[in-house]
Formats: structure tokens, sequence, C-alpha cells
């Protein structure tokens, strides 16, 4: 059986403590479904945006950007999590730095865009609905959301290279604390205190948009907008003004719930960590797994209230 050092040069994700053979093969299986299933998911989103004009609007080119991001984390990156967890622990490309810095630029570039994604979604969607119409035209230009999409990308490709371990947790993986040295401590605690900036952003965002909904629900259902079918709840045809209130409540806390179960448990597995102690390898694995399962999940987040959408799908799909 493997000691723990073999397991902390390979990778990040899958090779735990618990190093049997059932282990791997399982944890393999889980990232084929979740590569497959997002893979096809961000791929179908992309391909009707493109396809059909009714679903080309501001709020869809920052869906259409995450799902590009979460693309290098389903496509590229868990397929490779999937065959090295059935790699023997000795194997040469396991030991291989530049192939591990390589795993670990496709997660970091994917995740990090994908949760800037998540906020500029939110944020399109907080301004649609609480601000005046002449706010939103002006913010949202087309130039100007460019620029939101391109800044999102150079933050990413900014952030890899001035904090490699950022995005590697094998570095988080090592048993005791002794074996941690302070730059992964201070990387991990700044990993979750961004994540927590942004998930407190979102929440802003969202919540603002619940507040607004159930004071004035007649002012969403006037709003002349295509950006309008794409919000987390349904727009046309309007049920009764109660009863759209709540399903509206619901539709958006329950993205919320999604997104928080998704980040939030590293976020705090990362302050354990560099306060108390490290959390148990299993846990600190499962959050990172939770995390990188959102990206599989983040097309139908999106999409699964949206009638042009639904009705785009049925159009393509037999």
């Amino acid at each position: 059986m493997p000691n723990a050092s073999s397991w902390s040069a390979s990778s990040p994700l899958l090779l735990l403590w618990e190093d049997s053979s059932g282990t791997r093969i399982f944890l393999s299986l889980l990232y084929a479904v979740l590569a497959i299933s997002g893979t096809l998911s961000n791929v179908m989103v992309i391909y009707l945006v493109f396809s059909f004009k009714k679903l080309q609007t501001t709020s869809n080119a920052f869906i259409v950007n995450g799902c590009a991001a979460d693309l290098s984390v389903c496509a590229l990156w868990m397929p490779q999590e999937a065959v090295l967890g059935l790699l023997p622990p000795n194997s040469s490309s396991l030991r291989s730095p530049e192939y591990r810095l390589l795993r670990g630029g496709l997660l970091g570039l994917g995740l990090t865009v994908s949760l800037a994604s998540h906020l500029l979604v939110a944020f399109n969607r907080y301004v649609l609905i609480t601000k005046l119409p002449s706010v939103y035209q002006a913010l949202y230009q087309r130039k100007h959301t460019g620029c939101m999409i391109g800044l999102s990308w150079a933050l990413a490709l900014l952030l890899l290279p001035l904090l490699p371990g950022l995005w590697t947790p094998g570095s988080a993986q090592q048993p005791p604390p002794r074996h941690t040295d302070g730059s992964s401590r201070y990387t991990a605690l700044l990993l979750a205190l961004a994540v927590l900036g942004q998930t407190a952003l979102l929440l802003h965002c969202y919540l603002g948009i619940v507040r607004r909904v159930r004071g004035s629900a007649k002012r969403v259902s006037v709003l002349n907008f295509h950006l309008l079918h794409q919000l987390p709840f349904p727009a046309a045809p309007p049920p009764p003004r109660r009863a759209q209130r709540r399903l509206s409540s619901v539709s958006v806390l329950l993205l919320c719930c999604v997104f928080l179960l998704g980040t939030q448990p590293l976020v705090w597995v990362s302050l354990l960590g560099f306060f108390l102690r490290p959390a148990p390898p299993a846990l600190q694995a499962a959050s990172w797994l939770l995390l990188c399962a959102l990206s599989a999940l983040n097309p139908l987040l999106y999409t699964w209230r949206s009638e042009e959408f639904r009705r785009a799908a049925r159009s393509v799909l037999p």
C-alpha cells in the first residue's frame, strides 16, 4: 500500500489517505459522470445561445462566458482526474510537476472565470430589476459587456502566476500541520476570503431582486426586455400576484442555496485549516469536489426556469 508521500505527489482531489482501490474507482466514476454531464449541458447552452437570436441577450452573454469557463473544468480537467485515479500511485504521470501545473492551471482558470460569471449574471439581473431602464441600457452596452467578460478572464490569468498554490488543493491535503508551509496556508485563506466576498455580493444582488419583486410584482411584469425571460423565475404568462411573488422568491433562493452548497464548504474548511487545525483529508476533498461539481450544474441553474431555453432545446433535441 502506498504511503502518504506518494499521495501528496499525485492528484489533488482523488487521492486521499483512504487509498483503497474501491475508493479510487468510485471517485473516478463520479468524475467521469460529472465530466460527461457537465460537458454536454455546457455545450448545449452555448449552442442554443449562438443558434437562436431570442437567446442572444446580455444576461445570456455572461451565462455563455461561465459555460465556456466550466468547459475547461468539465471537458479538460475532470476526465484527467477520472483517469489518474485509476493509475498506480507511483505512476510517472502523477509525479510530473509540469503536468500537475497544467492540471492546476485548467482548474484555476475555469473556476475563477466561472465564479466571476456568477457575479456578473447576478449584478446584471439586479440592475435590470431595481434600476431604471435607461440606467441598464447605458451600463450594458455591447462594448461594456465585452469589457466585463474580458476582465473576468484577465483576472483569472493574473491570479494564476501570482498565486501558484491558490488552485492546487493538493497542498491542502498534507497530513499534519508541520508538513504544510506558510504560503499554502495563506493562499488557502486568500481563496476563502475571495469566495466569501464574491458570495456576499451575489447574495446582496439576488436578495435585492427578491425584495423588489415582492414589493412590486407589477413593475417586473411590464418591463419590455428580452432579458426578463432569463430571470430565475417565470415572466410570462404571469400567475396571480401573490403566487408570482412566492414562486419568484423560492426560485431565487433555490439558486442561492445550490451556489452556497457548492462554495461554502471549501471556504470554511480553508478557514478552519488556517486558524485552528487542518480538516480531515476526506472533508477537504469533498469540499473541492462540491466546488468542481458546480461547473456541471451551472447551465441548469440558469436555464431551468427559462421558457425560451426550453423551447429552443425542444426544437433541437429529438
